[in-house]
């Protein structure tokens, strides 16, 4: 594993599968502020490489991928490092959603707070089958806030209120009949899944695949009519690359 920094861990595979592992943030990878830039800056430095066709998002141990913010730090807090705070693990999440390729979340154990909501700004979402999710805020005073808007996209107004104003821990089943993670590995399976769903992205076109989450991000954000006519110029631009020539030939060749 290559350290980019302190709480990155870069192994790389030679289809273009990169696996970024969260380092040095305790046995629940629990996000203070150093570790919060630290995989901000690793994710911002592996989002300039091109020939990433998947990334998978993963924690040190199998007790989390990230277990959520850091209450000690939290605590210490006033409006205006609360701010500032917050603004960062934003950034975060940020990162993931931004980032050109497709992003899979990794999640064994407890996913909380922060760690749901950056795994709500990952494309996919692959859980352990004892994994346990929260949005346990409001039971420590403060609300759920930045990438919990994603939420009720993925899970609906109802759910997602559920979640985040009851503070109920759900467990891997619920998760996926919710909605709110797209696989539940049987026990030892995780990498099994995540494999199973990297495979499935690396079938497809990278440059297509770029463009398409590029294009999930602005539909999330735009009206109906604006989104259908921004995918005129996204296709049409898809034509510059021998991607679409390339791949609809194989198609046909194989229909032969």
């Amino acid at each position: 594993m290559h350290m980019l920094n302190p709480y990155c861990g870069v192994d790389r595979d030679p289809r273009g599968v990169v696996r970024l592992t969260i380092c040095n943030a305790g046995s629940l990878n629990i996000l203070g502020s150093a570790a919060i830039n630290g995989v901000r800056a690793g994710l911002e430095v592996l989002a300039t490489e091109r020939a990433i066709r998947a990334l998978v998002i993963a924690g040190q141990s199998e007790k989390s991928m990230i277990g959520g913010a850091d209450i000690k730090e939290m605590a210490k807090l006033d409006q205006a490092s609360a701010e500032k705070f917050i603004t960062g693990l934003r950034d975060l999440c940020e990162a993931a959603r931004a980032f050109p390729a497709p992003v899979i979340a990794r999640i064994p154990g407890w996913c909380l707070g922060g760690g749901l909501e950056f795994a709500a700004a990952c494309d996919f979402r692959i859980a352990a089958h004892d994994a346990k999710f929260a949005m346990p805020e409001v039971k420590v005073g403060i609300p759920s806030v930045i990438h919990a808007a994603l939420l009720p996209r993925l899970i609906g107004w109802g759910r997602a209120r559920w979640l985040i104003m009851t503070a109920a821990t759900i467990d891997a089943p619920t998760a996926l009949s919710w909605g709110l993670v797209d696989a539940v590995a049987p026990e030892g399976g995780l990498d099994a899944a995540v494999e199973s769903t990297v495979a499935a992205l690396l079938e497809c076109g990278p440059e297509a695949l770029r463009a398409q989450k590029a294009l999930l991000k602005q539909w999330e954000e735009l009206p109906l009519k604006e989104s259908v006519n921004l995918s005129i110029g996204v296709f049409g631009q898809s034509f510059l690359t021998d991607e679409p020539r390339r791949l609809m030939q194989g198609f046909l060749d194989r229909k032969r």
